[in-house]
């Protein structure tokens, strides 16, 4: 794999949907590692520009990252109970909730346009995330000579990818910032970390990336020692330069505290501890359908100037993350 993508370190700029830009993954490629291109939460529109835009600052391989969740299935009474909920949160800044909710983008497994527009631009990577694409997609994009990978967070999760017939498995340990990439939010969780998730999985036959608290080369040396070809890197990204990260984001990094949380968009996420997180989520509707109400909610507080119901997504290693060009990040991180 390291071969295939031409790496000269070991690190994969992790795909973090509204965080991440092109301008950060051509710079994690142009300096030896595999920059991701985050397309779960965009239209064709916007996948095609951003992939544009990442080719147009760098000629070496990258990823593009899908989520493969399962259709929101629709439950109008609970979507109406969770904006009742969150009433009086609106009304803290003289606004109403929305009259109803949307499934604010699609699952790549039901996404045909998507899936046209990777068969015609051909990226050297894909990964997946909250599931696999179906089988048909699969040996679709199996023709376009694309490397596959998901991500798991279990043993049951990792042996569907091997079966699926996939080139790489993403080990995402319960420290890991962002949405967990449960195949079915809804099952047990083990929770994991990610040094005894590695032990568990290295030995299906495929190589696997480490991620979760990978914020020093110490940390990436042992989830190598552990059986990782390569780790993946997010939480340490998030004060770069070229990262699209907010300063109410950044400034909340130097806390460390993080919640695994459901409030914000239905599906279990680590965030760094703000208002938002304070909420129970265990009532709230599917995903993505609850992220409607949570971006609406955020906006209504923007207006007032306050910040506190932002999705800061963080992972525990968050007071670790380093100030700096992105490049710096990953010569100090390899190993």
């Amino acid at each position: 794999m390291l071969e295939q993508l031409d790496l000269r370190h070991p690190i994969v700029q992790a795909p973090m949907a509204g965080v991440s830009t092109p301008a950060l993954a051509a710079v994690a490629c142009n300096a030896g590692a595999l920059g991701s291109v985050a397309l779960g939460a965009l239209d064709v529109a916007g996948a095609r520009s951003a992939i544009a835009q990442t080719r147009a600052l760098t000629a070496r391989p990258f990823a593009v990252n899908l989520f493969c969740h399962a259709p929101a299935v629709r439950d109008a009474a609970r979507e109406a109970a969770w904006l009742d909920r969150l009433r009086p949160e609106f009304a803290r800044f003289n606004a109403q909730p929305p009259q109803s909710l949307s499934e604010i983008y699609q699952s790549f497994r039901v996404n045909d346009p998507m899936m046209r527009l990777l068969q015609e631009v051909r990226p050297a990577a894909i990964s997946f995330h909250f599931g696999l694409p179906t089988a048909n997609q699969i040996a679709a994009l199996r023709q376009t000579g694309a490397a596959l990978m998901a991500t798991a967070t279990n043993l049951v999760e990792a042996r569907l990818i091997v079966a699926a017939g996939l080139d790489v498995i993403v080990a995402q340990g319960w420290q890991a910032g962002g949405h967990r990439g449960m195949f079915d939010p809804d099952a047990e969780d083990p929770s994991l970390q990610t040094r005894p998730l590695l032990r568990q999985i290295t030995g299906l036959g495929l190589p696997v990336i480490a991620a979760g608290a990978i914020m020093t080369r110490q940390d990436a040396r042992a989830a190598i020692a552990d059986g990782a070809v390569a780790v993946q890197c997010g939480t340490a990204f998030l004060l770069a330069p070229e990262a699209a990260t907010s300063a109410p984001h950044r400034e909340a990094m130097g806390t460390g505290r993080t919640r695994m949380t459901r409030a914000i968009s239905g599906r279990p996420a680590r965030g760094l501890e703000n208002l938002f997180t304070a909420i129970d989520g265990a009532e709230a509707p599917a995903y993505p359908v609850t992220y409607d109400a949570g971006k609406a909610l955020n906006a209504a507080a923007l207006a007032t100037g306050e910040t506190g119901f932002g999705a800061f997504w963080a992972g525990t290693g968050a007071a670790a993350a380093v100030a700096r060009p992105a490049a710096e990040t990953i010569a100090a991180i390899s190993p």
